[in-house]
């Protein structure tokens, strides 16, 4: 039962989250109510015929709601919550053009985080934002 509660818990979160993100600006109070640095990843991928988005809610005290959640958290603690800060990897990306936009919204160290970036193939998104928009498990 304790899996469940916990997965109703981050659940409901993840709803609340999405709600205030939603909402606006005149929500924003309301977003100091989850606790530590947290961010709401969106990841959207989109050609001439269609757009395909995936998301997750990334909370990193304890690390949870994300495939790679522990070294997202790393990642961003290195950058002090700085996606663009994240070291970038050495990978040897295709040459093929599919353009994926990244974005981020939440806190860390108690400032608002909002960075949005398109990047030319998701393995590009990957080599600059380590494991942070790794949302595939």
């Amino acid at each position: 039962m304790t899996h469940t509660t916990r997965a109703t818990a981050a659940l409901g979160a993840l709803l609340a989250v999405a709600g205030l993100l939603a909402a606006g600006p005149a929500q924003a109070a309301a977003r100091d109510a989850l606790p530590g640095n947290w961010l709401y990843l969106t990841v959207t991928r989109s050609d001439a015929r269609a757009s395909e988005a995936r998301s997750t809610l990334l909370l990193c005290d304890p690390p949870r709601g994300h495939a790679h959640a522990a070294q997202a958290c790393a990642d961003l603690t290195a950058a002090d919550g700085d996606i663009g800060r994240v070291p970038a990897r050495t990978v040897h990306c295709p040459m093929i053009y599919a353009p994926v936009t990244a974005r981020a919204r939440g806190r860390w160290n108690g400032r608002d985080v909002d960075q949005e970036e398109t990047y030319s193939s998701e393995c590009v998104m990957h080599a600059r934002t380590g494991s942070v928009f790794a949302l595939d498990g």
